[in-house]
């Protein structure tokens, strides 16, 4: 809500800037750096990116208008470094700096060396940064503001915390890291058994991210919402909450899909949010764009009544999901920030959208490469195709990526924000979910499927959500893929006509001699394809001349298909009385096939194999390439199957390697600080005697 009148506000260490932005320095990358140049080049601001060596031939870097190298790879050795951005500031002549969100968006460190660089600062004052930084300390203020919180404690340092004071919080408890954001550093505690891990992992991952291991401990809500509230203010007084955003939808304690308004939030709420969301950015006297964040206890999973809202944190920058509050207000929320950071005044559009009220429905999803049946498993390499559809009205995609991109190990593997704005929330969702399904995502894993079917799920339809919800509806149902095993048959068909199609010489139709065509119509082409947990074995008849299909059998079935305008790229498969056309590209052995009916990567296996070189039963692979943080075993020791062997850390967030049989560690190949690649051998388990699944021998990722 905005105030009736300006009121006095905390002093800061933060100018009031006087003199527009004309030239900006974005210290980030991907879809945010396009994002935020997006509205810096309409404004007729220059942009300068910065760029690691990994990141070279991004599109950020392509679409700036300068580009400054910072040599390496790792964030520690580039976008974390204040030195090397601000010479990039001063070799590329710009005036200002944008944090965008993450690395050094929440430094107050970093907002001070910008300004004391004679630069403008894009964001809140270093002051409010530091004392939102610290998650404590921030409960501490907002205690004192009048804002509601959650009873906590906490723990200094490596000594374990009072049992008594422990107690008295209640089972079960979240474990937070006192710095940063994103779900790092959080862990939810079940009893005091686990107490003691879960602190030394969150303040490991918490140290490792920000360089902070302070953590504390929390009453945990079984099953909140998690409702947050943007705020704008000016260096003049001003301060408006432009509504709240529901952000339950999360895996790993982050948020995968958010929507706004929230279905649950009615106008009383919104208007104690909205007080308490003022009330804690005058409280640090906050200039900029900001969110504060709360969880509302419902009364139990999937509650669609009013709550109780209890201050969460406050994120004193750009939000990932800031999109879907601009389509309900019609604001440009970066604009506004470079506005602000000028030194103007909150201008009267803003109000006229607080008085306006939200417009419509908005919707977005977070497009990652990982694998969320693998325990969100990250996923690198070359992007062979990223086509997220856009011809539907109301659609926006923030992508970092295009085809033929490279999704590095050593960053957020996020690929792209796809936004849904519509009248009503049911269109909304509608419009988002066929886009995200009609999306061609080649050469990584994806939770695409996982946002699909999670939007298509009816719970999520009547609004019933909550941070529990993947769990509590099934997340091995959620994460299935979209094909289901007759569409899975009709890929293979397709992927196996169009295969040979792409063998004629020259030929783009089906109708000229195929490799391997014989005068004998018995002669049958032949091709197995590895789909994951199953294997799938098409063959088929030409006609005479090649011009037609004269049949088509799937693991030895006869289909009652007709397959029609094959090409390289491209099948119309009609089965059933129905027609689908298919789109299908080819990358080496993998086939990928895309339609109406869902999406499948299939592999070639090869007809003459050659004997590989085989890893001994019991060994323990990386999964992804990462660093190891901590071995958890040495040889000799007895281990149970489940038991953590090895931790690795990988885009930000750390992956436990587990064994999958009981048994007796006979080597450990790593050790902790170790760069590994994926398959690099960590430990060999040797199996205890007996029956068992051979295939669950190797170590698996949480």
């Amino acid at each position: 809500m905005s105030p009736d009148a300006p009121t006095p506000r905390p002093s800061s260490s933060h100018p009031v800037t006087s003199r527009p932005v004309t030239s900006l320095l974005v210290a980030n990358r991907g879809e945010i750096a396009r994002r935020i140049m997006r509205t810096a080049r309409s404004m007729g601001i220059t942009t300068v990116a910065v760029h690691s060596d990994a990141d070279a031939g991004s599109p950020h870097v392509a679409e700036a208008d300068l580009a400054v190298r910072l040599a390496g790879d790792a964030p520690g050795d580039t976008y974390l470094r204040h030195d090397l951005l601000l010479d990039a500031a001063a070799r590329a002549g710009a005036d200002a700096v944008h944090p965008g969100y993450g690395f050094l968006s929440e430094s107050g460190e970093f907002a001070r060396a910008v300004v004391a660089a004679g630069l403008v600062w894009v964001g809140p004052p270093a002051d409010a940064i530091d004392a939102m930084g610290s998650k404590i300390g921030a409960k501490d203020m907002m205690r004192a503001a009048g804002v509601p919180t959650l009873p906590s404690i906490t723990v200094d340092g490596d000594r374990p915390p009072d049992p008594g004071e422990v107690a008295a919080l209640g089972w079960p408890l979240l474990v937070k890291a006192s710095a940063g954001g994103g779900g790092r550093g959080m862990r939810i505690v079940e009893s005091a058994d686990a107490l003691a891990d879960a602190l030394a992992g969150a303040r490991r991952e918490a140290l490792s991210a920000f360089g902070d291991g302070t953590v504390f401990l929390e009453r945990y809500i079984t099953a909140p919402r998690h409702i947050e509230v943007q705020v704008l203010a000016d260096a003049h007084g001003d301060v408006v909450a432009l509504f709240e955003r529901e952000c339950s939808i999360q895996r790993r304690h982050q948020k995968i899909i958010e929507e706004a308004p929230s279905p649950v939030v009615g106008p009383e709420l919104r208007a104690r949010l909205s007080e308490a969301a003022v009330a804690a950015a005058r409280a640090v006297g906050y200039v900029n764009a900001g969110t504060v964040e709360f969880v509302l206890d419902t009364g139990g999973a999937g509650g669609t009544g009013g709550g109780d809202p209890y201050f969460l944190e406050m994120n004193t920058r750009l939000q990932v999901e800031h999109p879907v509050t601009e389509e309900v207000t019609g604001l440009d929320l970066v604009r506004l920030q470079l506005l602000v950071a000028g030194g103007a005044a909150l201008p009267t559009e803003v109000h006229d959208a607080v008085d306006r009220g939200p417009v419509g429905h908005a919707v977005e999803a977070r497009l990652y490469a990982e694998d969320p049946s693998a325990g969100w498993l990250p996923s690198t390499g070359a992007l062979d195709e990223f086509a997220v559809p856009t011809d539907r009205a109301g659609i926006r995609v923030d992508s970092g990526v295009e085809t033929g991109g490279v999704v590095s190990p050593h960053y957020d593997p996020m690929l792209a924000k796809v936004i849904a704005h519509a009248t009503t929330r049911a269109e909304a969702v509608a419009a988002l979910t066929a886009t995200l399904a009609g999306a061609r995502i080649h050469g990584v894993t994806t939770n695409r499927d996982l946002l699909v079917r999670t939007l298509r799920h009816e719970a999520f339809g009547a609004g019933e959500t909550d941070t529990g919800f993947l769990d509590r509806h099934g997340l091995d149902r959620l994460a299935a893929p979209l094909a289901d095993e007759g569409a899975v048959g009709r890929h293979a068909v397709a992927a196996a006509l169009a295969g040979q199609s792409a063998r004629r010489d020259g030929a783009r139709v089906l109708g000229t001699l195929p490799s391997g065509w014989r005068s004998n119509e018995v002669d049958r082409q032949e091709v197995t394809f590895d789909v994951g947990p199953r294997v799938v074995h098409v063959a088929y008849r030409m006609g005479r001349r090649g011009r037609d299909v004269a049949e088509v059998t799937l693991d030895g079935e006869v289909l009652d298909v007709t397959v029609g305008a094959a090409s390289p790229d491209g099948v119309t498969v009609t089965a059933g009385g129905v027609t689908r056309r298919y789109g299908v590209q080819r990358v080496g052995a993998v086939t990928y096939v895309d339609g109406p009916d869902g999406s499948t990567r299939l592999v070639e296996e090869d007809r003459h194999p050659v004997a590989a070189e085989q890893v001994s039963e019991g060994s323990a692979l990386a999964p992804m390439p990462g660093s190891v943080v901590r071995v958890a075993v040495v040889a000799g020791d007895r281990v149970e199957a489940g038991q953590v062997l090895v931790v690795l850390e990988a885009m930000k967030m750390e992956h436990a390697v587990h064994a999958g049989a009981p048994g007796t560690v006979a080597e450990v190949d790593v050790s902790a600080g170790d760069q590994v690649e994926t398959g690099r051998l960590l430990v060999v388990v040797e199996p205890d005697a007996g029956p068992g699944d051979d295939a669950a021998r190797n170590g698996a990722p949480t």
